[in-house]
């Protein structure tokens, strides 16, 4: 089915609007409104397309919906699934990044957000729970799947090494028969890397050629950088962004720093999206204006790259899965995926939950600090979402609500 434009507007605005509580939520939401009620791709698409997009550098939620745009309607529909995922929660996250400065912490905001957040619990418990059905058919993914939260959540290893070796088991056990498809032809595929270098590299060349020591500049090399080593999402590189900001730039305070992440959490978009607060704090050290510049080159230097990777790469990927062992490879890894999710959500839930939680791995919460506001409205939420089946937009309202008027009274 080939939605219009207007349709795709609207949905991938929706989505935009409702990404709130990182990867894990991004991707339950966007299985709902692609897969389940609109019937706009299949479960199959879907799940070798997030395994795809797990494999690149930068935030997968939002190469997710760049490869479900350009599935549905070519370039011009990836880049508007793109940027709807992404505008919306850069403006909010610009917005707050200039009243945290003029006012510091928000109480009746943060309260609000906290309902959101105990509300994306339910949203993506119950995309779990859909995706144990779809993505583990058989004992070896459930395997692969156990083994890949246990080796992230309790041992914490790398997430290139988790994937890594679900690729290498996948591989080993080929899946089906080899299809022929033919092949994307390699000179547009050339074409689409060299045209998309100049759109990310042109202003970001000119900018550093005319004002090479101002904090724009400086953004956008760093972010460039960043957006291409950035394997595993927003949580893998947290530690280098934090160094850089914290302690080579002098962007922002240690603690400064965790309000930033804790904002990115709660707002809509990409979780990667904490690099605009990084960037607004450090150009507003001269001056409102050069905040707006860098936060916009970040922007750029972190998104770019993603429309290069899936208008390079997803045309391939069709013939790619048609290869026995690579099917299996990328079947692995979309089972890998469901103990990565798995991982995030139960990080995400002991955050949301509990006001102390160690920085140990596991991440060990004190019991004494279990927040009853945030579990009720996470129970509130679920019953409203899960069992009364009402919509998520409904659900995020609600608890949003629920957590400002406590707060207010």
């Amino acid at each position: 089915m080939t939605p219009s434009w207007a349709e795709m507007g609207r949905v991938f605005g929706r989505i935009g609007l409702l990404s709130f509580g990182g990867p894990a939520a991004q991707i339950a939401l966007m299985h709902r409104e692609l897969v389940e009620t609109r019937d706009w791709l299949e479960e199959e698409t879907f799940l070798r397309g997030l395994g795809f997009c797990t494999l690149l550098p930068g935030p997968e939620a939002m190469q997710l919906a760049t490869f479900a745009g350009w599935r549905l309607r070519g370039t011009a529909g990836g880049l508007l699934a793109g940027l709807l995922f992404v505008i919306p929660g850069a403006l909010c996250i610009m917005a707050l990044s200039a009243l945290y400065l003029a006012y510091g912490r928000l109480p009746l905001v943060e309260a609000a957000f906290l309902g959101i957040k105990a509300a994306t619990l339910a949203i993506v418990a119950g995309a779990l729970w859909k995706l144990r059905a779809k993505a583990l058919r058989g004992p070896l993914p459930i395997a692969v799947a156990l083994a890949a939260f246990v080796a992230l959540f309790f041992l914490a290893l790398p997430f290139w090494a988790v994937l890594l070796a679900a690729l290498v088991l996948g591989a080993a056990v080929p899946e089906g028969r080899h299809v022929a498809v033919p092949a994307a032809p390699p000179a547009r595929t050339g074409q689409t890397v060299v045209l998309w270098l100049i759109i990310w590299w042109a202003p970001l060349l000119t900018l550093i050629a005319f004002a090479p020591r101002s904090a724009p500049a400086e953004a956008g090399l760093f972010f460039s950088w960043l957006a291409t080593v950035s394997f595993g999402g927003a949580y893998a590189v947290l530690a280098a962004l934090a160094q850089t900001a914290v302690e080579t730039q002098g962007w922002l305070t240690p603690d400064q720093m965790v309000d930033g992440l804790g904002l990115a959490e709660t707002t809509p978009g990409p979780l990667i999206l904490v690099t605009v607060f990084t960037a607004w704090l450090g150009g507003a050290q001269v001056g409102t204006g050069t905040a707006i510049a860098t936060a916009v080159v970040t922007l750029w230097a972190t998104f770019v790259p993603c429309f290069l990777w899936i208008f390079a790469g997803a045309p391939h990927l069709e013939r790619l899965t048609a290869m026995p062992r690579l099917r299996g490879a990328l079947a692995m890894v979309s089972a890998a995926v469901a103990g990565v999710i798995a991982n995030l959500s139960l990080w995400f839930a002991v955050h949301v939950l509990f006001a102390r939680v160690t920085d140990s791995r596991p991440p060990v919460p004190d019991w004494s600090s279990l927040d009853p506001v945030a579990l009720a409205l996470a129970v509130l939420a679920a019953v409203w979402l899960l069992v009364l089946r009402r919509g998520v937009l409904e659900t995020l309202a609600l608890a949003a609500l629920g957590g400002a008027g406590v707060a207010l009274f």
